[in-house]
C-alpha cells in the first residue's frame, strides 16, 4: 500500500564524452560489445532538462515508511540504491530514471528510512536497517528481475540484497562500492582516539562532501556495521557486476572494488577505473559510463533470457 505525497524536486540531466579503464575478473562479451557499440549509439536523453517528480509512500507495519518514485516499465527493472545519508533526487538518480524513461525500462529511486522524505529518526538507523529498506523496495515494489545500482554505502547494501534475493537480483553495478567501508576506515584510527570515540559516543569522521564539513556518526552504529562486513570471506554472489571507481577517490579507495571483484563467487566480473573522478562519481562523464554500463547489462540479460 502507498500513498502519494507532494514534494517536488528537479535536476539537470547530464550529458558528455566519456573514457575509462577496465579490468575484467571473467569471460563475458560484455565489454568488447559495449566498446564496439558506443560510437554508433548516443543516448536519448543526452540534451539538457528539468524535470519535476513526486514521489509515493511504502507503508511498512512496525517499520517506517519509505518514500519512493518509480517508473512502471520492461524488465529488467532497475533499482538505484544511494549513499550514506544522501537521498533519491541526486544527480545519478535522476540521470538512471531519464535513461529507463527513454528506453522503456521500469526503475525504481528511494530514501532509506531517516533519510529525505522517508520517515523514521535517523539516529536510530543502522546498516542493518537500511539493508531492510533494500530488501522492502525489491521486495514490495519490483516487479520481477531487477539490476541493483548501488552508490558507496548502497554498493555495500547492493551485495546483500544479492546474497538476500537471488532469484531477483539478476546482475549488480557498484559505484564507488563501500564495502565494510566505515568499519574499515573506524579500525584504521589510533586506539587513542578509538578509545576516545567509545568513551563519547559519536565519531566525528571529517568529509568534504557534508556541508558541515564533518559526519558526526554514532559509535553504536559503527559497532552495528561490523556484523554486515563482507570482505573477510566469499561473497556468495553469482550474477553479473560491473564496479564502477575514481582513482581520486579519497573516501573509498578504488582498491576496495578490487577486493570486492576478487571476493565475490561470481566469474563475470568487471572492475572500471575512471583516473580523474572523486568519490561522487557525477561529473557528466561519470554519468554516461554508469548509463552505458546499466544499458550492456540489460542486453547481456536480454540475451540470456531470450
Amino acid at each position: 500500500m502507498a500513498s502519494v505525497g507532494m514534494t517536488a524536486a528537479a535536476a539537470w540531466v547530464p550529458c558528455r564524452s566519456w573514457g575509462w579503464a577496465a579490468v575484467s575478473f571473467g569471460p563475458h562479451r560484455g565489454l568488447s560489445a559495449l566498446l564496439a557499440r558506443i560510437p554508433q549509439r548516443a543516448p536519448r536523453w543526452l540534451p539538457a532538462c528539468r524535470q519535476k517528480t513526486s514521489f509515493s509512500l511504502l507503508n511498512r507495519p512496525d517499520l517506517p515508511s519509505l518514500a519512493y518514485k518509480r517508473l512502471k516499465g520492461k524488465s529488467p527493472g532497475i533499482i538505484f540504491i544511494p549513499g550514506y545519508l544522501s537521498n533519491m533526487n541526486g544527480t545519478k538518480a535522476l540521470a538512471i530514471e531519464e535513461f529507463c524513461k527513454s528506453l522503456g525500462h521500469a526503475y525504481i529511486r528511494f530514501d532509506y528510512s531517516g533519510v529525505g522524505n522517508s520517515n523514521g529518526n535517523l539516529q536510530e538507523n543502522t546498516v542493518g536497517r537500511w539493508r531492510k529498506d533494500v530488501l522492502s523496495i525489491i521486495d514490495d515494489l519490483a516487479e520481477g528481475p531487477q539490476i541493483l545500482v548501488g552508490s558507496s554505502l548502497g554498493g555495500w547494501l547492493m551485495l546483500h540484497a544479492a546474497i538476500a534475493r537471488p532469484e531477483k537480483v539478476m546482475a549488480l553495478i557498484g559505484v564507488a562500492t563501500a564495502a565494510d567501508s566505515l568499519v574499515t576506515q573506524f579500525n584504521q584510527l589510533p586506539v587513542e582516539l578509538k578509545k576516545e570515540i567509545e568513551m563519547k559516543g559519536v565519531w566525528s569522521m571529517p568529509s568534504k562532501y557534508h556541508e558541515e564539513g564533518v559526519y558526526h556518526i554514532q559509535y553504536s552504529f559503527i559497532k552495528e556495521a561490523e556484523h554486515h562486513c563482507l570482505l573477510h570471506s566469499p561473497i556468495p554472489v553469482n550474477c553479473p557486476i560491473r564496479l564502477l571507481h575514481g582513482m581520486k577517490d579519497d573516501i573509498v579507495p578504488w582498491h576496495t572494488s578490487m577486493q570486492v571483484a576478487d571476493q565475490v563467487v561470481s566469474t563475470d566480473v568487471d572492475v572500471i577505473l575512471r583516473k580523474h573522478s572523486d568519490h561522487r562519481m557525477k561529473e557528466k562523464a561519470d554519468i554516461q559510463l554508469l548509463v552505458y554500463t546499466i544499458d550492456d547489462l540489460i542486453d547481456k540479460l536480454s540475451t540470456i533470457t531470450s
